[in-house]
């Protein structure tokens, strides 16, 4: 394994985990908190930042942002987004 696969696995699994947080403090902040929600621009920056996968895994299983089709149509096309960039890369 190359170093460089390396750093990229630990962005991946930080940013992962840095998006689970955010999504599940959103979700505790929309019941407890109403001030201090975390705003959807920052939610969707996780995503595109890496944390895709994970953002979407995790509002299915809270049930946060589900109804809403910024969420539901956006991540995925994060998603499909990444993995073209990361085909690209890989086919070079």
């Amino acid at each position: 394994m190359t170093t460089e696969l390396i750093i990229l696995l630990v962005y991946l699994a930080a940013i992962s985990l840095l998006s689970l947080i955010v999504c599940c403090y959103d979700k505790f902040a929309a019941k407890h908190l109403q001030k201090h929600r975390t705003r959807e621009r920052t939610l969707l920056l996780l995503s595109a930042l890496g944390g895709s996968v994970a953002m979407l895994l995790t509002m299915l299983v809270i049930r946060h942002k589900t109804k809403h089709l910024k969420f539901m149509l956006g991540i995925p096309v994060i998603m499909a987004i990444q993995l073209l960039i990361l085909v690209f890369f890989l086919t070079r």
